[in-house]
C-alpha cells in the first residue's frame, strides 16, 4: 500500500508540474495567435488545466478493464465540478484576503458578474440533466453523451468570438526560452505538446494505481476517485488562481475556473455516458447535491449582490459538509 500511495504520489506531481508547463505554453499560443485575454482564461487555460480530469475520465472509462476501473471515470466525472466548485473558488477567497491585506472581506471582487453568472446558468443546466441521465436507465442513453460534447462545442465557439476588448496580461517567459521576449512559435508549440505527453503518462499512473488504493482501503473505487483524484488533478486551477489573485487577475482566476467547470460538466461526462451504464449511487449523488448547491450559492450572490471573497471562502465548507457525507455512508450509518 506505500509502495502504491508513492506512486500515486509521483504521478501526482508529474501531472502538476506538466499541466504548469502546458500552462505557461498555452498562454504565449493565445498570445502569438491573437486570442482574446477571456478566452485564454475560460478555453485555453481552462483546457490545459481541467485535461487530467479528462483523461483519468478516458482512461478509465474507455481502457478499463473492469467495472472497478471504469467507476473511477464516473467519479473523477463529478468528482471534478465538485473540486472546482468548493475548494477552488474557495482558493480565490482565501487568496484575496491574503494577498489583499487592506481590503475588507466583503469588498466586492472585480470580476465580469454578467459574464460569470451566465457561465453558472449554462453549467447547472447541463448539469442538472446528467444527473437526471444518472438516475434512470433506457436503451439509447449513450447516445445522449453526444449532446453534452455539442453543448461545449457551442461554448467553445461563443469563446473564441468574443469581441469583448481587453488590456493584455504580461505573460511569464516560456519554459523552453526563459531569457527571450518574443519566443519561436516551434518551441511554444513543442512545450505544449511534450506537456500533454506528460500529463497523460501520469494520468494512466494514476488511474491504474487508485484501483489498487481502493481495494486496500475497502473503499468503492468511485468514492476514492471522489476524494483523491480531484484535489490532485485540479492542483493546476488551484495554484493558477493563487497566482492570478497576487497579480490582481481575480477576473482571469475566476474565469479559469469557470471555464474548468464547463469542460468537466461537458466532456468527461460525455465519455462516462457513453462507454458506462452511468448510474449514480449515493455517494455520486451526495458529490451532484453539493456541487448544485455551490454554484447555485454563487449565482445567487453574483445576480442580488457583488461576490466577495468572503461568500466565495464559505465555498470550502460545503466541501467539508461532503466529506461528512461520504464518511456517513462509509461507515454504513
Amino acid at each position: 500500500m506505500i509502495i502504491t500511495i508513492l506512486v500515486m504520489i509521483a504521478a501526482a506531481l508529474l501531472i502538476y508540474f506538466s499541466c504548469e508547463l502546458f500552462v505557461n505554453g498555452i498562454e504565449w499560443v493565445g498570445k502569438v495567435f491573437n486570442i482574446s485575454q477571456s478566452a485564454v482564461g475560460s478555453i485555453l487555460a481552462a483546457f490545459g488545466t481541467a485535461l487530467p480530469e479528462s483523461i483519468v475520465t478516458f482512461i478509465a472509462v474507455v481502457f478499463g478493464a473492469n467495472s472497478s476501473q471504469k467507476d473511477i471515470g464516473v467519479g473523477a466525472a463529478l468528482g471534478g465540478p465538485l473540486v472546482l466548485s468548493t475548494l477552488a473558488y474557495a482558493v480565490v477567497g482565501i487568496s484575496i484576503v491574503i494577498f489583499s491585506g487592506k481590503r475588507k472581506s466583503g469588498s466586492c471582487i472585480n470580476v465580469d458578474s454578467e459574464k460569470l453568472a451566465r457561465d453558472q446558468v449554462w453549467f447547472m443546466g447541463i448539469f442538472v440533466f446528467k444527473i437526471g441521465l444518472g438516475l434512470i436507465a433506457f436503451a439509447i442513453k449513450s447516445w445522449l453523451g453526444l449532446l453534452f460534447l455539442l453543448a461545449y462545442g457551442i461554448y467553445f465557439y461563443k469563446e473564441m468570438n468574443t469581441d469583448t476588448v481587453e488590456i493584455p496580461e504580461e505573460l511569464e517567459p516560456l519554459k523552453f526560452s526563459p531569457k527571450s521576449a518574443n519566443p519561436k512559435k516551434s518551441l511554444i508549440i513543442a512545450q505544449t505538446i511534450l506537456s500533454l505527453i506528460f500529463i497523460f503518462i501520469g494520468s494512466q499512473m494514476f488511474v491504474h494505481n487508485l484501483g489498487t488504493l481502493s481495494i486496500s482501503l475497502g473503499m468503492a473505487p468511485h468514492m476514492v476517485s471522489l476524494l483523491l483524484s480531484p484535489v490532485a488533478t485540479e492542483l493546476p486551477e488551484t495554484l493558477n488562481a493563487l497566482i492570478w489573485v497576487r497579480q490582481g487577475k481575480e477576473n482571469l482566476a475566476l474565469s479559469n475556473i469557470s471555464g474548468s467547470m464547463m469542460i468537466q460538466a461537458t466532456v468527461p461526462s460525455a465519455l462516462g455516458i457513453i462507454f458506462t451504464p452511468w448510474m449514480l449511487d449515493k455517494s455520486l449523488m451526495i458529490a451532484a447535491i453539493i456541487t448544485f448547491m455551490a454554484i447555485l450559492l454563487i449565482w445567487v450572490t453574483l445576480k442580488r449582490s457583488c461576490l466577495s471573497a468572503k461568500r466565495l471562502s464559505f465555498n470550502a465548507v460545503l466541501y467539508i459538509i461532503f466529506i461528512i457525507g461520504i464518511l456517513y455512508i462509509k461507515g454504513g450509518v
